[in-house]
């Protein structure tokens, strides 16, 4: 007789992890390996620290070199998953970039890179991935990781908070539209973390202290603050939930 506990698993379970050379993303594929997946890792950066994490845990890992700065890496890293395992069960897009000035200095340039990345390639691979789901016919699970500034507005940010305000709302729709077929569309909001993204706003005093200030748990996250809820959206026991963003962020929206 199966308890709770193992509607939290994911044994024979595969995901895609993209991010995942470090940081959040790392984090997350860790995670999902240690409840029992297989995982396909995405980032144009090195991923042998955290393959190598992987497989400490008993399970495998693949690395797939890819540019998500544009939309043509999709059908490589789609294909390349099926190849190696037959299936796709979980898709985490959680690759990122954020880039910072003014409102009016911001060029078309910072603009067009986080969108294409934070946005843009999010939805075409959730595209592509739902396709085999659908096509599988077992279901499956995305996972998008939005912001604090999908809720609120932030400064000196301006295509990351469009582009995270976008990830909210394409989660909704996705989850309108994908769970007549058993897919569950879900988002993580990380709150402040101490990631490379973070690391001008951790390294200015000043900002430092005012961000840990309205922060109730007192410090930055880590990635390992995510592994829960992400574990938590890949598997069964989130079955009925769709379209909702968690945010994980020491109280933050709180305050």
């Amino acid at each position: 007789m199966s308890g709770i506990l193992d509607k939290f698993k994911l044994d024979g379970k595969v995901a895609i992890v993209t991010g995942a050379s470090r940081g959040l993303g790392q984090g997350i594929a860790v995670g999902l390996a240690e409840a029992g997946a297989d995982l396909a890792l995405v980032d144009v950066l090195e991923m042998g620290n955290t393959k190598e994490a992987i497989e400490k845990t008993g399970r495998k890992a693949i690395p797939i070199h890819a540019d998500l700065s544009s939309i043509g890496c999709v059908k490589l890293i789609v294909e390349k998953t099926v190849a190696e395992y037959g299936r796709i069960d979980v898709l985490v897009n959680n690759a990122g970039i954020i880039r910072r000035a003014p409102l009016v200095e911001f060029s078309e340039k910072d603009w067009d890179d986080v969108i294409n990345i934070n946005q843009k390639t999010l939805f075409f691979l959730s595209q592509a991935v739902a396709k085999v789901m659908i096509e599988k016919g077992n279901g499956g699970k995305i996972i998008n990781t939005a912001s604090m500034l999908s809720f609120q507005g932030g400064i000196r940010v301006p295509s990351y908070t469009a582009s995270k305000s976008a990830v909210m709302g394409l989660t909704r729709l996705m989850a309108n539209e994908l769970a007549p077929y058993g897919i569950n569309v879900n988002a993580i909001a990380p709150g402040y973390m101490a990631t490379d993204n973070t690391a001008p706003l951790r390294t200015d005093a000043t900002r430092s202290r005012e961000i840990l200030s309205r922060i109730p748990a007192g410090r930055w996250g880590k990635p390992e603050d995510l592994q829960g809820v992400a574990v938590f959206l890949a598997s069964a026991a989130s079955d009925y939930m769709q379209g909702y963003t968690i945010a994980v962020d020491g109280g933050w929206l709180a305050r």
